[in-house]
Order: structure tokens, then sequence, then C-alpha cells
């Protein structure tokens, strides 16, 4: 699908694989180095967008009540689902999708789902009759190339900042099922237990050449492509490698070891960006709701004016006065006989 966006001459892919050789890249960087990752969110919770180099996706999360399967009552589903647009790509076309979305698709769904990384079980709300159906849209927004680990880094993002309505069950059979609009119950996140990052090499010459996050040059090039799904923790996900040129079982191994390194960085990227992200949205919250603060209220028989009080002040000072001549004006009745 990328030789018909751009092929590459003989001469260029002389360059390109001569500058590898040297440990050199087209784009400046290092064999192992990724390109300058951006993560922004939207207004709304589960909206993310993902800047890997050129290379944007934008990832969307959804959710609905539907009936769970038959074989698994209890847990909820997750589905992935990704949309290739001509604006992001001439060689992408408009309508059913092709091998390349649908390999994307299934790439991030066996790492997510296979690794049990979003708790299905939390889904449930009724066994057997409802649970809650999570939906993920990819949208690539523009190819620079590398779109698994792009499209992988956004699908996370907006699950760990998505919040699903509250619901309570109740009703005379214990099986009635209210949501509650946000405004009066606070929406709840996803269970997530890890973040499956999926890091992608791609391979060159005999496969003793290897990179990390490819560019759509890279790609034009390359003779065989590897993606690795690998946690934080280091334990492997998934793996994925679609045709290509072999590679030795030592080179694989010395891949994975890179990319637990590097998905334990992209990890705490991801997880540096959701924090704040979440602490931004709670002092939003809390500017909205207004304080309760005690008002004046201008009473005529409470409140008094500055003289009125100075008055009673000299009044209450005059009052031992008043009361001494009192006590001269009145005599006792010895004073009668």
């Amino acid at each position: 699908m990328m030789d018909q966006r751009w092929r590459p001459t003989v001469n260029e892919r002389e360059f390109i694989e001569q500058a590898l050789q040297s440990d050199l890249r087209v784009d400046g960087r290092r064999p192992f180095d990724f390109r300058k990752l951006t993560i922004s969110f939207g207004r709304e919770d589960g909206s993310a967008e993902v800047l890997l180099g050129e290379t944007c996706v934008m990832g969307y999360v959804t959710a609905q009540l539907v009936p769970p399967y038959k074989d698994r009552p209890n847990e909820g589903t997750l589905a992935i689902f990704t949309e290739f647009s001509p604006m992001a790509d001439p060689a992408f076309e408009p309508g059913r999708p092709g091998e390349a979305a649908i390999e994307l698709g299934r790439v991030i769904d066996r790492g997510l789902r296979e690794s049990r990384a979003v708790d299905m079980e939390s889904l449930c709300v009724v066994a057997g009759k409802h649970v809650w159906s999570v939906r993920v849209d990819l949208h690539i927004l523009d190819n620079g190339g590398n779109l698994i680990d792009a499209a992988n880094i956004a699908a996370l993002a907006a699950l760990s900042t998505f919040r699903r309505p509250e619901c309570t069950v109740g009703g005379d059979d214990g099986q009635q099922v209210t949501v509650h609009d946000p405004e009066v119950m606070d929406p709840l996140p996803l269970t997530i237990h890890h973040l499956p990052i999926a890091v992608t090499f791609a391979y060159f010459g005999d496969g003793n050449i290897m990179v990390i996050d490819p560019t759509y040059k890279e790609e034009a090039v390359m003779g065989g492509r590897m993606t690795a799904t690998i946690n934080s923790n280091g334990d492997v996900c998934a793996i994925q490698k679609a045709g290509g040129e072999g590679v030795m079982s030592s080179v694989i191994m010395q891949c994975l070891r890179i990319a637990s390194v590097k998905a334990a960085d992209i990890t705490s990227k991801i997880k540096t960006k959701v924090d704040k992200y979440t602490t931004d949205k709670a002092l939003q919250k809390v500017k909205r709701t207004p304080a309760l603060v005690a008002k004046e209220v201008d009473v005529p028989d409470v409140t008094m004016k500055e003289s009125t009080h100075t008055a009673l002040e000299n009044q209450t000072s005059k009052a031992p006065n008043d009361g001494q001549q009192i006590s001269e004006g009145i005599h006792t009745p010895k004073e009668f006989h």
C-alpha cells in the first residue's frame, strides 16, 4: 500500500540502506530512537490524539449496554475499529477497509484483549442480561509511517480517560437497570490492569539491520516488519510478524529486550499525561460548582449601622451614672420615720 504513495528509486533505496549500515537514518535518529511523541486530549472523556512524528491518529471511546455473549455471561466486550481516510494517505481508498486497516485493528485488538489489560468482568451490570460494550474508534489523520504504534498509544490514552455512566439495578425482579446522567452521579473509569505498548521493528538487508519506529520512506524500503506488544513489567502480550524476510530467534530476543525498555518509557509518558488531564478536569469541575458562601442580608431589625452601634456604646457607658442618680433619688423606709 505504501508503494502506491511513494516509490523509491534505486538510488534512494541504496542511500537509505547504506545510511542504515552506518547507524544513520534519513531523519537523523539513531536506530532505536522513537520520533517525538505528543499526546493531547479532547474536551470529552475518552478522546485522545497522538502525534508520532508526522503520523497522527485520533482515538475515541464509546460504550453502550448490550446483551453479553452466551459463553461469557458475566463479561463485557471490547472492539477496535479503524478508519483509513484518503486525507491521511492518497493510497487509502474510501469504502470497505483494506488489508492494512484490518491488520491494524487485529494487532491492537490482540494486544488489548489477549493480555486482559481491561477488566471485562467489571463491565458486567446484570449477568446474562446487560453488560457494557466498549468501542474504540481509531481515525488515521496523517500517515507518516508506523501506524500500529501510534494507533496503539491513541487507544490506550483514550481508554485511560474514558468514563462510563453509573448505573443501578432495581425494580421488582431486581434486574431493572437505570443509567444515571453524569450530572447526577459521577461516571466511573475503566479498570485497566496494565498498558500493553506496541513497538514496531523494521528489518533491512538479510535481517541483520533493524530500526524502531520506521517512517513511510523506510517502510517502502524495508524487507520485513515485526510488532512486539509488551508492558512495562516486561510481559510479552503479543507478537505480530506478517511476511517479509525471515529473522533469527536471537534477533527476536534482542528486539524483545529493547521493546521492554521502550514500553516502560512510553507507559510513563501516557500515565503522566493522563494524570495531568484528570487533575485539570477535577479543577474545572470545582470551579463550575458554586461555593456555599454566606451572604449578608440587610434586615432593618438585625443589621445595624455604625452610627447606631456607636450610640448604643455611648448609652452603655452612661448607664452606671444613671444608676447612681436613680439610687440617690430613692429613699429608704428609715428616712421617712
